[in-house]
């Protein structure tokens, strides 16, 4: 049994999809939503699994390197990885895990939607 916390943050952007044939391909914009689960099993001193507070000011000092940038032109959208819903997804667990994981709280996933109707996770196995 575990404890779950999630919170939800977004951001503004611009990207164009590399190598795809239709209109992500052209230059456009999203404004990003973003879901940041953690867990954990032991609760502090207060009864919290950590602060939503917490999770939040984390959150948006990674996202800040993004929100209002063409994700083209910052690493690793610039050549290594494309700027897809998933591969954002992808990263900001990475960057996040590096600023929220310790001895007792996990990153477990994260959610970006770049609309209200579609949604990417990338979750830790």
């Amino acid at each position: 049994m575990a404890f779950t916390l999630t919170t939800h943050l977004e951001f503004a952007a611009a990207h164009r999809l590399r190598g795809y044939e239709g209109n992500c391909e052209r230059l456009h914009g999203h404004n990003w939503k973003v879901a940041i689960s953690v867990s954990g099993h032991e609760l502090n001193e207060v009864g919290m699994l950590i602060d939503f507070k917490e999770i939040k000011r984390k959150g948006k000092m990674v996202l800040n390197q993004l929100d209002h940038f063409y994700l083209n032109d910052i690493p690793p959208f610039d050549a290594q990885l494309n700027p897809t819903a998933e591969n954002i997804a992808f990263y900001l667990f990475e960057q996040l895990a590096q600023q929220i994981n310790d001895d007792r709280i996990r990153i477990t996933a994260i959610t970006v939607w770049e609309n209200d109707r579609n949604s990417a996770t990338y979750s830790h196995d």
